[in-house]
């Protein structure tokens, strides 16, 4: 079992998303989705090596879970296994993003053990999305969040929305996961309802203040990045034809690890002292790989091609770790979207 300086060990679920077809919305398709299984899966995809420290169930959803997280590259030596069926999270997609509907209890999706002993092993720790707050995995997302404060780097995605609904437990929880964090990404929405009556700018400003890198996103405003320094970088949305807004932020986050990850930022706190110019280059790549999944019907990620926005497939990995030790060209010196053509809509992230 092994790890590495640059690797990710990525804590939360792995469920289902039941899409409306495009031809017929009556009708739902089953497309593997969770916001932490999405980031595994990407950073996979985008050459950083990810271990998914998740619980997969015994039906055949759990199946076309598993074959989409081999085939990105993603390790499976941590997650957990469970006869229980998958959680569905129902998707209802609208002209301002998509709302879910979710089947929770009962389900293998929750049944993670906490991963303590595992975390030094790695250059960072991801936790947040549903696990964070529902039981039992909470407890375990929050132990391995606390072991990966001490002894890696914790980078937390809270990744709230208005159909999920906060308690004030779970509000407490999410507070507390974000205050451990090294790195934190979080959207409009999500700073709106977990620190309520002040300006999201003034929140990400208090938060890096704290000795953290904190990355907000804006939808179609853009996103900005927030260090100890009091600096704020900002970077507009790229703009393609929007096909799809399901796992674009997921995309974003995977595209701001691998970044770090590749820029060494993972040593030495390496990530709050992030100076502008190249929070900028990293806020650029992280837009670009995130346009290449709006731009799709699916919600695998790809590289974009080095000084411009349009995508590189990236190639199906080999299988074995030796194999995923090859990594693509770095595109940390990316430059920022070309110019838009007339009339496309922001791909924008939250």
């Amino acid at each position: 079992m092994t790890g590495g300086p640059d690797a990710v060990l990525v804590m939360g679920e792995a469920l289902i998303d039941l899409v409306p077809g495009p031809d017929d919305p009556g009708t739902h398709r089953a497309q593997p989705g969770g916001a932490p299984a999405n980031v595994a899966a990407g950073l996979a995809r985008l050459g950083t090596p990810s271990w998914f420290a998740g619980a997969l169930g015994g039906d055949g959803f759990a199946r076309l879970i598993e074959e989409r997280l081999v085939l990105a590259g993603t390790e499976l030596g941590l997650c957990a296994r469970s006869e229980l069926p998958t959680a569905l999270a129902v998707a209802d997609p609208g002209p301002d993003g998509t709302g879910y509907h979710f089947h929770l209890q009962d389900t293998a999706t929750f049944r993670l053990p906490e991963r303590v002993s595992d975390v030094g092993r790695f250059g960072a720790v991801y936790a947040g999305g549903l696990a964070a707050v529902v039981p039992p995995a909470a407890d375990a997302v929050a132990a391995t969040a606390r072991a990966g404060a001490e002894h890696s780097v914790l980078v937390v995605d809270p990744n709230v929305r208005e159909d999920r609904t906060l308690d004030g437990s779970a509000a407490h929880r999410l507070r507390e996961l974000c205050a451990r964090a090294h790195v934190l990404k979080v959207s409009d929405e999500d700073v709106t309802a977990l620190w309520p009556g002040t300006a999201p700018d003034e929140t990400c400003a208090r938060l890096a203040g704290e000795n953290r890198l904190v990355v907000l996103t804006r939808g179609a405003a853009g996103s900005t990045a927030f260090t100890r320094d009091g600096a704020r970088t900002s970077v507009p949305a790229v703009r393609v034809d929007v096909v799809n807004t399901i796992g674009a932020g997921d995309a974003f986050m995977a595209a701001v690890l691998s970044w770090l990850a590749d820029a060494g930022a993972f040593r030495d706190g390496g990530a709050a002292r992030l100076p502008g110019g190249r929070a900028a280059e990293m806020l650029a790549f992280a837009s670009q790989v995130a346009a290449s999944v709006v731009a799709q019907s699916g919600t695998e990620p790809s590289r974009p091609r080095p000084g411009g926005r349009t995508p590189l497939s990236a190639p199906r990995p080999a299988t074995g770790t030796a194999a995923r030790g090859a990594r693509p060209a770095r595109t940390a010196d990316c430059a920022p979207p070309a110019p838009p053509s007339p009339g496309a809509p922001d791909s924008g992230v939250r």
